[in-house]
């Protein structure tokens, strides 16, 4: 199909974008956000104009994504392990420490398996040459699957025509790819998707991958561990063993008896059953060790280092001050870098540089000489503009990707993602939480 035709049989399904949120809105396809001590929920706006990956690309991608998961999951088995990668001087120790990831308690423990990165969200950005680069690795609890999923069914009902005339890769398989994911690591029993609750900001995903999984949505109150067995208490107080727990709740308030000692929405002593090896949590305890973003400069070195093998995917062009020849670039090039808090997610913590006053950038450059471990710096990639449709017309607007990869046996990525755009004309940033709006990410070719 033309690109003309597919662009006017897009704009003919926009007509269709307000009864599709309409429908996301009443199913409760929302997301929450706490700020100022408040808790606010909100429609994830959704536009109907997919963003479009010719099958060809998306392999290429896909070979990155496998090759990136699978060095990750090294790093982290050899971080709790050996930390060959830290004696060989290819990551400075004060990296691994010094990071909010990092958990003393995960020091010795193998997973079953040896699976630590079970599903991971990988966000990239397209340059306007066509060249993808990786912005993040999500890995502690990566959301946002279950938007895509569910704006495709809306999708396919009120605009059919589209998917008749399009060969577009199914997306409802990631359930499966889920399950599979969860079955590959039970160690005997149900499988639970443990959720904080209804006042989580991704409570409707929560709930949505239970229908589609299969498994038990269950809060911390409805475990409870037994002769060193974890159980799952029913509605009528029957008790049914649990052998795999994807766990939507950080690792601080997943056991009070391991981390945070006043958590009240986790389940006491379930880690000391999974140290030894008689439930599996998703994604497994302790591998925000990979997924902080000063780590995040030593991914490429980690293909090579564990994988033998250049990188198919590169980083955006990233900078450690901690590094005295970095400190000394980022210095000089202040003005045309985006500044980003390594402890900070969800859009937060980013500052460019182009846009301070004089005194703002006084005050953070201290800062950043003072706390060079706290930041990195990044060139700013002019992303590639993708449609939205707005005000009765299509309009250019920033928008990253979020690839999804299980791993089971072998990783696998999902081929759909989700795709989040600004709906400021203005700005890079895409986050929910700074006002962003979704797409669903089609992967189309014969």
């Amino acid at each position: 199909m033309e690109s003309s035709e597919f662009r006017k049989l897009c704009e003919q399904a926009c007509g269709n974008t307000d009864s599709v949120n309409e429908l996301l809105a009443r199913y409760g396809v929302k997301f929450g956000i706490y700020k100022n001590g408040t808790f606010k929920e909100q429609l994830f706006p959704f536009d109907m104009i997919p963003r479009v990956i010719e099958k060809d690309e998306f392999a290429f991608l896909e070979r990155g994504l496998k090759q990136r998961v699978v060095a990750l999951n090294c790093f982290i088995k050899d971080i709790y392990a050996e930390k060959n990668i830290v004696k060989d001087g290819v990551v400075p120790e004060e990296f691994i420490y010094a990071g909010s990831g990092y958990l003393a308690q995960c020091e010795g423990v193998t997973p079953p398996k040896g699976i630590y990165a079970h599903i991971s969200g990988i966000d990239l950005v397209q340059g306007k040459d066509g060249s993808w680069f990786i912005l993040e690795d999500n890995l502690r609890i990566p959301s946002g699957a279950s938007y895509p999923m569910i704006a495709r069914d809306l999708c396919r009902k009120s605009a059919p025509s589209l998917f008749e005339q399009i060969h577009i890769e199914d997306n409802r398989n990631y359930a499966s790819l889920l399950r599979k994911t969860m079955d590959t690591v039970n160690t005997g029993g149900h499988t639970v998707i443990l959720s904080p609750g209804r006042y989580n900001a991704a409570y409707f995903e929560h709930s949505y991958l239970a229908e589609q999984t299969g498994a038990h949505l269950a809060t911390g109150s409805e475990l409870t561990v037994e002769n060193d067995h974890l159980y799952f208490i029913d509605y009528s107080g029957k008790k049914e063993k649990v052998g795999a727990v994807y766990r939507r709740i950080s690792d601080d308030f997943l056991d009070p008896m391991n981390f945070r000692a006043d958590s009240v929405i986790g389940i006491p002593h379930i880690y000391d059953i999974y140290r030894k090896g008689n439930v599996a949590l998703l994604n497994a305890p302790g591998n925000g060790v990979a997924d902080d973003k000063g780590i995040y400069y030593f991914v490429p070195k980690m293909v090579k280092y564990y994988l033998g093998e250049e990188p198919i995917l590169q980083n955006a062009p990233t900078y450690l001050p901690y590094y005295e020849s970095d400190m000394k670039y980022v210095l000089e090039k202040f003005d045309t870098l985006v500044l980003k808090d390594v402890a900070e997610a969800g859009g937060y913590g980013v500052v460019f540089g182009s846009k301070m006053t004089k005194a703002e950038k006084a005050d953070f450059i201290a800062l950043l000489k003072a706390n060079p471990r706290r930041f990195i710096a990044q060139e700013v990639i002019d992303f590639k503009d993708i449609d939205i449709f707005e005000g009765g017309k299509c309009v250019p607007r920033k928008a990253d990707l979020r690839a999804f990869v299980l791993m089971a046996d072998e990783p696998m990525v999902w081929k759909s993602g989700l795709t989040r755009f600004s709906r400021n004309p203005d700005s890079f940033i895409v986050n929910s939480s700074q006002g962003g709006g979704f797409k669903d990410t089609w992967v189309v070719g014969n």
